[in-house]
């Protein structure tokens, strides 16, 4: 588990190509210990080889697949955090590591200070956006100022970054254009599941109450029956299945 809180910043100085892709990743995080696990610009990998200066981790078909780490250029800075220990204080939000998407930076503006982005995400993470709720950027975890309407043909997201964040992390270098590892909060996830199972046993529960009461009962079906294809339609148009 993570926080978000970038650490430091390494450098990308070596990887080889094949399913399982090599990195050399340098790195100032003080002693590092085999087996350990790192966020790398969001993306948990293990520690496998301690080298001079920094760490070697491999990196699966799936991670190249899923994360911009596979499209990452020799030489590139990256975010780095160590996993959080037990008991630690929690200044960001809970991040696992586990990459849910690619988004793309779509505007960027200055409001004083500090930068204003809004994002694209992909449509099936949109359930999981909401104003005021957390979202991991690159392993950053940062604030969601708003969000695109429930239902909307795309699915956007827009965040600020004040003037630590900007300092501390690679994020005030994004442009428009530029692909980024998402991870939505594992809470809104929890809270989606939730909601979509209990709607399915009280659908379930009252079709089998519907059934047993016969057929005098026909026009309360009916009843039921347009409500329940609405709530469905709006779990459809909300992202939960």
């Amino acid at each position: 588990m993570f926080t978000g809180l970038v650490e430091t910043i390494g450098v990308l100085r070596r990887r080889s190509g094949g399913a399982v892709a090599r990195a050399l990743i340098e790195a100032n995080l003080g002693p590092l210990s085999l087996g350990e696990s790192i966020s790398v610009n969001g993306a948990c990998l293990t520690v496998d080889r301690i080298a001079p200066g920094g760490f070697e981790c491999d990196m699966s078909s799936e991670t190249l697949r899923r994360t911009t780490l596979g499209a990452l250029p020799v030489g590139a800075r990256v975010h780095l955090e160590r996993a959080t220990p037990l008991g630690a204080r929690m200044g960001g939000h809970v991040v696992l590591g586990h990459v849910d998407g690619l988004g793309r930076v779509a505007e960027r503006s200055h409001a004083g200070d500090a930068i204003r982005l809004s994002m694209s995400a992909p449509p099936e993470l949109a359930a999981y956006l909401a104003p005021k709720g957390s979202i991991a950027v690159d392993g950053a975890s940062l604030t969601i100022n708003a969000v695109s309407a429930a239902g909307a043909a795309s699915a956007w997201f827009e965040v600020m970054l004040v003037p630590h964040t900007i300092e501390r992390t690679l994020l005030g270098e994004l442009r428009p254009g530029t692909t980024v590892n998402l991870e939505v909060d594992v809470l809104a996830r929890y809270v989606a599941r939730q909601l979509e199972v209990a709607s399915l046993v009280s659908l379930r529960s009252r079709s089998s109450g519907d059934a047993r009461e016969g057929d005098d009962e026909r026009g309360n079906t009916g009843e039921h029956a347009d409500h329940d294809e609405r709530l469905l339609a709006k779990l459809r148009a909300g992202g939960f299945w």
